[in-house]
């Protein structure tokens, strides 16, 4: 499976309405000037006036408008460094009203509330419930101690909406601040092809307004967002400004839920960075061999197996044909260095053994079976599948048979231009659409009758051999044709083959050890085992001389298409990564260019094989991502990113709070409750964080609210494997 095209997605600060929603006034009036002096009329000129009302939301959100939240309602998972937000289809709609007593533009009505367990009297267990009640009684609360919005214009009591009670402690506690409100929302415009990230969200092409919580859920547990209207709560979010109250009666446009459970998921940034971690020391760590014992050999023969060892090899288990039990040497398609090719001679069949492909190394006298065992294997997979087996059976068959004929129609003189494709009759047909054939039937009527001479019997030559026939340009062009008739599916089955489907895992890593859990393993491809694989498997129902005399034919229909080739290099993953995110972006490039992928599989729940056509000088493996999510990292800092220039949007490759100080995001939130864990950003406080954060980035004076969202993308872990420096890289 390809990589996932990067997105173009550009944030911006705010969109300005040219007009708020209310009800407006349009005069029209008649004046007569001349030279910049009014004429008095003899008549009033007639006036004329006109009222209308903007409607915007108020009251109610239509679920069309809801793009996407995060974290996806209902969801479970690691959300301790996560600022929850949601999407809107109408990026105007948090700055389509005015908030009475604010003249500042744009000033949004809106903010995402995030509540815990026991925090709101209308949702207790934080499942995202409201209650639904008349307007009237948002405005005026019957229950004594209850605040409601003050509102004003003409508005219908009697109309339906949701409303929730929070208690005023925890309401000055999560709520942002007056000037906070313009922070936590801004407008995203994505620019990309249709994608379906991993949880859900489909991102699409568009302009998206996205409103952004101020609180991480730090403690575990379920918690409840609300989407609350804060018209007619201007000047009550700072603490103290609801004197007398006990609760605050909020209209809920939206809300859903979600459970941080960060001791029941995986961290996906831990498990990426594990598997890379061997290679920082050496890349070669991450090479698919074993691991010899430490310390030097102490004799030729210890260094023999250790240098077998280091070239990727196993010892199996092995019995000769004199049934001595012993060991050999088995390697795979799969090698930490490049292989050489074999000679050509050893592959040319057919064979119906796989001694032609024994290796003997003479001097230790072991046996080499790792391409023996890849001829067995290919011929083992060919013969249990049926069809295959049917196919290639009936195809020898079918070119033999072609081959007697031809090879008795050459050995006739009066046969020998008879075509065996043709129909029956063809040849009497031909002999009728002759040129002369009237006249020369005219004369045969009108000559005299006399018997006819006895036939001289035709001189026969002796039978051709079928390897001669493929020196006949006709009879090699005859055979062709039946050799492609008969193998339909044999060259696309073969294809398959190559890329290794079929082959048991044991054959591709044949020992545990060459792969453990929570391990990465690159490795080239054996070109010559592939070779052999696929030779089993075309040497299917060759058993006769014909049949090895025909042989090229058949290979040569079979033959890879031009310009297909096979697997040059891959990548294995075994890890609980892979069982927890079967679906995450994986990019190989070769000077810059992106490299094909010829095959993505997941052998096992937790293991993954990746398939390249040319080996890459590098590899990018990102951490699982679920579309465009706000907060900080695993050590809970954020990764500073470039804010202009070329670079812009791109890494920087620090962090805010510097690591040297000890400081972490953590330290810029508001003092918590009694009892509670602090968890709500202090944006603009004594320590405010939009402060420290624009100091660090280096920005001139505060950062907009897209430069604070593009700063928080909580964007995906990025491991980038390296081949090993040259000698000459590390002088």
């Amino acid at each position: 499976m390809p990589a996932r095209p990067d997105l173009d997605v550009t944030f911006y600060d705010h969109l300005a309405p040219a007009t708020t929603a209310g009800v407006y006034t349009i005069t029209v009036e008649h004046r007569l000037t001349k030279d910049g002096r009014p004429v008095d009329a003899t008549a009033e000129l007639p006036r004329a006036e006109g009222r209308y009302e903007i409607r915007a939301a108020r009251f109610h959100l239509d679920p069309t408008s809801v793009h996407a939240t995060y974290p996806a309602a209902g969801a479970a998972g690691r959300y301790t460094h996560v600022l929850p937000h949601i999407t809107l289809n109408r990026a105007i709609l948090p700055w389509e009203r005015q908030l009475l007593g604010r003249a500042t533009v744009p000033a949004p009505w809106l903010a995402l509330l995030v509540l815990a367990e026991s925090e709101a009297v209308d949702d207790p267990d934080a499942k995202g419930e409201f209650t639904t009640r008349p307007i009237g009684q948002l405005r005026n609360p019957a229950e004594a101690g209850t605040a409601g919005p003050e509102l004003s214009g003409d508005i219908d009591d009697d109309l339906p909406c949701r409303t929730i009670d929070v208690p005023v402690d925890v309401f000055h506690a999560v709520v942002p601040r007056e000037d906070e409100l313009f922070h936590l929302i801004h407008v995203r415009d994505v620019r990309t092809a249709p994608q379906l990230r991993d949880d859900g969200e489909v991102l699409t092409e568009g302009e998206y307004a996205v409103v952004a919580a101020n609180r991480f859920p730090r403690t575990p547990g379920t918690y409840a967002v609300h989407l609350v209207s804060l018209e007619g709560h201007l000047g009550r979010l700072a603490p103290g400004s609801l004197p007398g109250s006990e609760h605050v009666r909020l209209c809920s446009l939206w809300s859903w839920s979600f459970t941080n459970a960060p001791d029941g998921t995986l961290d996906p940034g831990t498990l990426l960075r594990g598997l890379v971690a061997p290679g920082a020391e050496d890349p070669e760590n991450l090479a698919l061999r074993h691991t010899p014992a430490s310390g030097s050999a102490a004799t030729p023969e210890e260094q023999y197996a250790r240098t077998r060892l280091h070239h990727g090899y196993s010892a199996v288990a092995h019995r000769t044909l004199a049934g001595e039990a012993t060991y050999a040497w088995y390697r795979g398609p799969f090698s930490p260095l490049t292989t050489p090719p074999l000679p050509t001679a050893t592959l040319d069949g057919p064979h119906t053994t796989a001694d032609h492909a024994l290796i003997y190394d003479r001097e230790y006298g072991v046996f080499d079976v790792s391409y023996a065992a890849a001829w067995t294997l290919g011929r083992t997979i060919a013969l249990a599948d049926p069809d295959y087996s049917a196919e290639a059976v009936a195809a020898r068959r079918a070119l033999s048979d072609r081959a007697a004929t031809l090879a008795a129609l050459g050995s006739d003189p009066d046969r020998a231009r008879h075509d065996p494709d043709a129909r029956p009759a063809a040849m009497a047909l031909s002999e009728l659409s002759s040129a002369g054939l009237g006249r020369r039937l005219v004369q045969a009527l009108r000559a005299d009758l006399r018997p006819e001479p006895v036939p001289v019997p035709a001189t026969r030559t002796a039978r051709a051999e079928p390897a001669a026939l493929l020196a006949d340009p006709r009879a090699r062009q005859s055979l062709s044709a039946v050799v492609t008739a008969s193998t339909p599916t044999m060259p696309e089955w073969l294809e398959r083959l190559a890329l290794l489907r079929g082959v048991p895992f044991n054959h591709l890593v044949p020992d545990p050890r060459l792969l453990p859990p929570e391990s990465l393993r690159a490795f080239r491809i054996d070109e010559a085992w592939i070779q052999a694989l696929v030779a089993g498997a075309t040497d299917v129902g060759a058993h006769t001389s014909v049949d090895r005399d025909l042989d090229p034919l058949l290979r040569e229909r079979l033959a890879r298409a031009p310009g297909s080739r096979f697997p040059a290099a891959g990548l294995l993953i075994n890890s609980e990564l892979v069982r927890a995110w079967p679906v995450f972006d994986l990019l190989a490039t070769r000077g810059g260019e992106q490299v094909g992928e010829l095959r993505r599989d997941h052998l096992a729940p937790d293991i993954l094989l990746v398939l390249w056509d040319d080996v890459p000088d590098s590899v990018t493996i990102r951490e699982p991502g679920q579309g465009i999510h706000f907060g900080i990292d695993s050590e809970q800092r954020v990764s500073l990113r470039h804010l202009t220039g070329d670079d812009i949007g791109y890494p920087t490759g620090t962090e805010f709070p510097d690591p040297a100080s000890g400081r972490t995001v953590f330290d810029h939130l508001r003092p918590g409750r009694p009892g509670a864990l602090p968890d709500v950003l202090d944006l603009h406080g004594t320590d405010g964080f939009v402060a420290a954060l624009s100091a660090a980035c280096g920005a001139d004076g505060e950062l907009s609210p897209g430069q604070l969202a593009l700063e928080l993308v909580n964007a995906p872990l990025e491991q980038l494997l390296l081949p090993a420096p040259t000698a000459e890289e590390t002088t």
